[in-house]
């Protein structure tokens, strides 16, 4: 029902498509599948029908059923075509099946061109035929032939078929012949029976064994017959006569057949008799004469052994001496060593010689004299007696070649203390040849050389440089007397034992820009290659080869050739290594002498600006006082001067404990209603802030006094910043003014007849942390000192000066900071 309704769909398919025309030369098909099967079995016995059912799937439309064409194939080879327009199944039958139908079967249909095959079966058949064997005679004579007839009912294929005389096989035929003429060897029964066997690539089926027939071979009644006269006592030359004859010759037999031979030599051949007349030759102890009847197939033999005595042995040819040189005379001896004196009757047997050359004679009977030759030469010799010759073996001479005189060397190099290798060679000379190693007249070693041209080796201890040429060699091979070779010349190297190293100068000056020389000496035999290493550099500085036990190295120092050096020296023997020099190299003179002038004109310039630095110092101490030497514009003799400095100070230098100087800084001066403005050092480098106040009281320069404190009293107010710290910590930190009463070199360049100035101080704050003196008490004029910040005000009450109005005052200071016209520079 699937299977109709899966057509059905496919046929409407083709109808509704526009493509085909629906005429029944246009239809349309679609194989779908081929099954083969095997009926009733894939497995039978023999004789069993069986059916190969070929079913084809197939799709179609039209009226008119196209033409199938069927292929059976066994083993891919066609065995049937059929073409059919039928739709049924096809059918293949094989009636009673035999072992050789085994195989593959597969069907394959075609229809207009469109192919398909099914897949592989395989039919099996068991069970074969049993063969029959038929002979054409049962009882035969020896030699007859039998034909043998193997047959196997009913079975078909490719059949090979053998044959058995017994167990062993006489034969085997195939491709369908089943008959065979065989010959049954022997006298007695045979029994013979046959099989065959069915071939299908790859496979071989084999049969049972047919029935057995016996065949009877009767004994062939022909016999050769031989006879030999005389059989005993016979010697070489003796005529023997031989008859080989068959044992009935009333019969004939036309394809018998007669021969006599003796070994591998056939004498004589004939039908029914044979007759020979042969004289005996005694080539070996017994002689062996056979008689052959050959009828047919069957072969029969009649032999007999005679005994054959030697009428002389075979004779030996020797060359007396054995070994011969070149030119040497010699002589070849030809004899046999058996002679039948009795059979010879007296008579002597003759010798010849070959070749007999022209430098070999007869020297008598088998004797022969000559010289030999100068290459290798063979020789034969005969004997001869009652018509039989015997020729001994080949002689073959080889005269040797005398030795010459042996070479004598050295391998290599001959080394003190160590073993050496001496050769010794002849160039000529056959071997062997003996060699005798001698040192003086005393034998020391032999060795005996069997093939040419191969030196004799000699091992030898050197202990002298002179004991080498005491050695010499001789060669021998046999010959009358012995060559000897001359002494053995060869330099005798003595190793390096030692090496040393030294420079020069020994003590001369190794310094930058000289030029010293490294010196090798060594002990050992020349030619010494010399090689100058530098400590820690494998390569060479420089190589020299010298012929003698010493050798230099020169070079230009320079700083960078300090190091440890040493030598490596080198012959053919072995190297050594000298000493390690140290070679420290020192700077040059004009360096040497530049350095301690440095070194003085570093210290002078040290010197010379510390005395600079030390005047400046002074002059600055100077001018710091005088700075602090203010007057008024218009002074009164009542009125007081009060300072006020303001004192930024910073820390000391440590390590020199000194202040800068001053430089450059300005105070503000208040005298009551008026202003006037003093000058002060301004560059300062290591200062401290402060404030304090300075009374300066109006008095005469001479004599200082102590200002009252009160407010009555006139004094100038100093507004000052930045002063100096003191430049010596050794000196009193206590707050002084310049005395000058005293005045320094350089203001005694005043105008004459001014009034020096007389200041008393009361300080009752300082930046000092040290107490001050009393109050009108003389100060010291040369700077202000101080300590940590006092936060206290500080006084300093000093006299006014009653400048003489007939000198005129003085002029003041503007605030321009430049110095009184009149105040020298400070020296050096």
């Amino acid at each position: 029902m699937v299977d109709l309704t899966l057509t059905n769909l496919v046929i409407s398919f083709l109808f509704s498509n526009p493509f085909h025309s629906g005429t029944a030369s246009n239809s349309a098909l679609k194989i779908t599948s081929v099954n083969l099967s095997i009926e009733p079995n894939a497995n039978v016995i023999r004789n069993t029908s069986v059916t190969l059912r070929c079913k084809a799937g197939v799709l179609a439309y039209g009226t008119e059923a196209p033409n199938r064409v069927y292929t059976i194939y066994k083993d891919d080879n066609v065995i049937y075509n059929k073409t059919t327009s039928s739709s049924e199944d096809f059918f293949y039958n094989l009636p009673e099946a035999r072992v050789s139908n085994n195989g593959k079967y597969r069907c394959m249909i075609n229809i207009m061109g469109e192919k398909m095959a099914s897949e592989v079966v395989t039919l099996t058949v068991t069970g074969m035929s049993t063969p029959i064997l038929r002979l054409n005679k049962a009882n035969i004579t020896e030699g007859e032939v039998v034909t043998a007839t193997c047959l196997a009912p009913g079975e078909t294929g490719s059949l090979l078929f053998s044959f058995y005389d017994g167990s062993k096989e006489v034969d085997k035929i195939g491709l369908n012949s089943n008959s065979v003429r065989f010959l049954p060897k022997g006298v007695g029964d045979h029994i013979i029976h046959c099989s065959y066997s069915v071939f299908i690539m790859p496979n071989l089926f084999k049969s049972q064994r047919s029935n057995a027939v016996t065949v009877k071979v009767k004994e062939l009644s022909l016999e050769p017959i031989l006879k030999i006269s005389p059989q005993n006592n016979v010697y070489e030359g003796d005529t023997l006569n031989i008859t080989c004859s068959v044992s009935d010759s009333r019969e004939d037999y036309r394809d018998a057949e007669l021969l006599l031979s003796q070994g591998n030599k056939i004498l004589q051949r004939g039908n029914t008799s044979i007759h020979v007349s042969w004289t005996a030759r005694a080539t070996s102890l017994k002689l062996t004469i056979e008689c052959w009847l050959y009828v047919g197939n069957v072969a029969k033999v009649d032999n007999k052994t005679v005994s054959v005595i030697e009428l002389f042995s075979v004779p030996t040819l020797k060359m007396s001496p054995p070994q011969v040189f070149q030119g040497d005379s010699i002589r070849l001896i030809c004899q046999s060593e058996r002679l039948s004196y009795n059979r010879l009757g007296g008579e002597n047997l003759i010798y010849s010689l070959e070749p007999l050359e022209y430098h070999m004679s007869r020297a008598g009977n088998g004797v022969f004299a000559g010289n030999a030759k100068t290459i290798d030469s063979n020789y034969t010799c005969t004997a001869a007696a009652k018509g039989i010759k015997k020729k001994s073996n080949v002689l073959t001479i080889r005269p040797k070649v005398s030795v010459s005189a042996p070479k004598i060397w050295v391998s290599g190099n001959a080394i003190l203390g160590r073993k050496i290798e001496i050769f010794c060679l002849s160039n000529t000379g056959t071997p062997p040849i003996t060699y005798t190693l001698w040192k003086t007249n005393e034998q020391k070693q032999i060795a005996i050389v069997q093939e040419f041209s191969k030196p004799a080796n000699f091992t030898v201890y050197i202990s002298e440089p002179e004991e080498l040429i005491k050695y010499f060699c001789s060669a021998n091979n046999g010959g009358k007397k012995p060559y000897s070779s001359d002494k053995l010349h060869a330099a005798v190297i003595e190793p390096m034992t030692e090496a040393h190293l030294m420079v020069l100068p020994i003590s001369g000056d190794i310094s930058e820009g000289n030029s010293v020389t490294l010196i090798c000496s060594f002990k050992g035999t020349p030619p010494v290659t010399v090689r100058w290493f530098r400590d820690g550099n494998p390569n060479a500085l420089e190589t020299t080869t010298t012929k003698i036990n010493t050798t230099h190295y020169p070079f230009i120092l320079s700083k960078e050739h300090s190091d440890k050096y040493y030598c490596k020296a080198e012959n053919r023997a072995n190297s050594v290594e000298s000493n390690r020099v140290n070679l420290v190299v020192g700077m040059a003179m004009w360096k040497k002498l530049l350095i301690p002038g440095i070194v003085i004109l570093v210290v002078s310039s040290l010197v010379l600006v510390g005395f600079v630095l030390f005047i400046r110092s002074r002059r600055g101490k100077r001018e710091t006082a005088a700075e602090l030497s203010v007057k008024p514009a218009s002074p009164k003799s009542d009125d007081s001067l009060t300072v006020t400095l303001t004192h930024d100070t910073e820390v000391y230098n440590a390590a020199t404990d000194a202040a800068s100087f001053y430089d450059d800084k300005e105070g503000r001066v208040t005298n009551g209603t008026r202003g006037s403005v003093a000058s002060l050092p301004a560059d300062i480098i290591n200062r401290s802030s402060c404030s304090f106040s300075i009374k300066i009281c109006n008095s005469e320069w001479e004599e200082p006094q102590t200002c009252p404190p009160g407010p009555g009293t006139d004094t100038e107010e100093i507004q000052a910043t930045d002063i100096q710290r003191p430049p010596r910590a050794q000196e009193p930190q206590e707050n002084h003014l310049r005395d000058y009463r005293n005045p320094p070199r350089e203001d005694q360049g005043r105008v004459p007849g001014e009034p020096l100035s007389s200041h008393s101080a009361e300080a009752p704050g300082s930046c000092s942390n040290k107490p001050t003196g009393p109050a009108g008490s003389r100060l010291r004029p040369s700077r202000f000192s101080h300590g940590p910040r006092d936060p206290r005000p500080r006084d300093i009450s000093l006299p006014k000066q009653r400048p003489d109005r007939s000198q005129g005052s003085r002029p003041r200071q503007a605030a321009t900071g430049s110095e009184p016209a009149n105040t020298k520079a400070p020296g050096p």
